[in-house]
């Protein structure tokens, strides 16, 4: 593994809101949980919309990232989800207090970091990461520990005009370190419409520009947006999205060189997995 830990951490962002990141990290979640993999899903975006695309209700109890300031025992704060994946949820926050997180975790990124690296010390742990929209102190905190940055763009003109600074290691900003954290870095495309213009145009020049970087490509389908209003996921490859969606997570499970990228993973039923020796 590339990364800077033995239990990989996947971190998935975006340049903006409305791209479909916290999908794409829900079934990112959900299929390496099926394949057989002790799956965490770390809801870091006040939003607190990762346990609505993971089947929980939405008054669902639980809070870890608001709760930072405080240090909470992060294994004491998981949440069982029908997926198989347990999540540290965000919690619920108004903005007033959204905007006080973030200034603390400005202040000390340890809250983050530090509980962080114990998760990253559990052997056999897959860590996938939902961060809040563009920069901020949560990915600031995230991205020395993360094995792969997850970017995900919309198939549309501003996705296009950030390709060049993203195939030149810019995208996380000037220097060394950036470029260090730009180079574990790869990029989803969401939303492609086959037969629109604009759509196959970005992807073409997503091709050309990123190489392997570009490490999957999702399909327009309203499938998707369907099975998230009946509180369900695509997780069975279904055409379409679904089948997208489980090609993206079968090329995280390789780029990571999990157990079991090269084929299918033994399954296990969640339930037989020993959490509490966490």
């Amino acid at each position: 593994m590339a990364g800077l830990s033995a239990v990989p951490l996947i971190a998935f962002a975006s340049p903006k809101g409305g791209v479909g990141k916290t999908t794409l990290a829900a079934h990112a979640a959900a299929l390496l949980a099926r394949a057989g993999h002790r799956v965490v899903a770390l809801d870091l975006d006040p939003q607190n919309a990762l346990r609505l695309h993971l089947g929980l209700d939405l008054d669902a109890p639980g809070a870890f990232g608001a709760r930072l300031p405080e240090r909470p025992a992060w294994r004491e704060a998981l949440v069982e989800t029908p997926c198989g994946a347990r999540l540290l949820p965000f919690g619920a926050v108004d903005p007033a207090r959204a905007m006080e997180l973030a200034q603390a975790l400005w202040r000390e990124p340890a809250l983050l970091a530090e509980p962080l690296r114990e998760m990253l010390a559990v052997p056999g742990l897959v860590l996938v990461a939902d961060t809040p929209p563009g920069p901020g102190p949560a990915l600031a905190a995230l991205q020395p520990l993360a094995d792969l940055q997850v970017l995900v763009l919309l198939a549309d003109a501003g996705s296009a005009a950030m390709l060049p600074q993203i195939a030149q290691n810019r995208q996380l900003g000037r220097g060394t370190l950036a470029a260090r954290a730009a180079e574990r870095a790869a990029v989803v495309l969401n939303q492609v419409e086959n037969g629109v213009t604009l759509s196959e145009a970005v992807l073409e020049m997503a091709e050309q520009a990123l190489g392997p970087r570009l490490l999957g490509v999702v399909c327009r389908d309203e499938a998707l947006a369907e099975a998230l209003a009946d509180r369900r996921m695509l997780i069975e490859g279904e055409p379409g999205a679904g089948e997208d969606l489980q090609l993206l997570a079968e090329a995280l499970a390789k780029r990571l060189r999990l157990p079991g990228a090269g084929g299918r993973a033994r399954v296990e039923p969640p339930g037989l997995f020993d959490w509490g020796r966490m």
